[in-house]
């Protein structure tokens, strides 16, 4: 099941990736259904968990403004329009799962998948991007949180 969610976040990313670049150049026919379903039917014989994928993008979505306020501090050098259109998806894709999908994705493994999608889809530098900018999210989003909310 790890590599078919492996693939699964690939074709997350790249549904995640088409939909803001075709937003981003005022397409008015742009529809993240239709986008999903078909980067799903070209996986179809390998994507078993296709509601993964599914509530993977439309998590990221619908949480989206809340995951770029949560890495503009994170990454204050580098304003959140300014990060690489892919490694901005990575980043929100890493995120979504350390927030909201901790109970069915541990941290190691979040932040390791989007290192390895930042490796296979980004620059040069993108994999240590993505590695730093989550691990400092899960120290201060996620420890934080967690340790806060166990003192008494």
């Amino acid at each position: 099941m790890a590599s078919n969610r492996h693939l699964g976040r690939i074709v997350a990313l790249q549904s995640l990736y088409e939909y803001e670049f075709r937003l981003q150049c005022n397409d008015s026919t742009v529809d993240i259904d239709e986008i999903l379903a078909r980067n799903l039917d070209r996986y179809e014989a390998a994507i078993d968990d296709k509601a993964f994928v599914d509530a993977l993008v439309k998590g990221v979505l619908k949480v989206q403004d809340d995951i770029d306020a949560k890495i503009v501090p994170i990454a204050p050098d580098w304003p959140i329009e300014q990060i690489a259109r892919v490694d901005r998806n990575i980043l929100r894709i890493g995120i979504y799962e350390l927030l909201h999908q901790a109970d069915v994705v541990p941290p190691k493994v979040a932040i390791n998948e989007a290192v390895e999608l930042a490796k296979a889809f980004g620059s040069d530098n993108s994999s240590k991007f993505v590695n730093g900018v989550l691990g400092t999210a899960y120290r201060t989003l996620v420890e934080d949180t967690h340790s806060g909310s166990t003192s008494v």
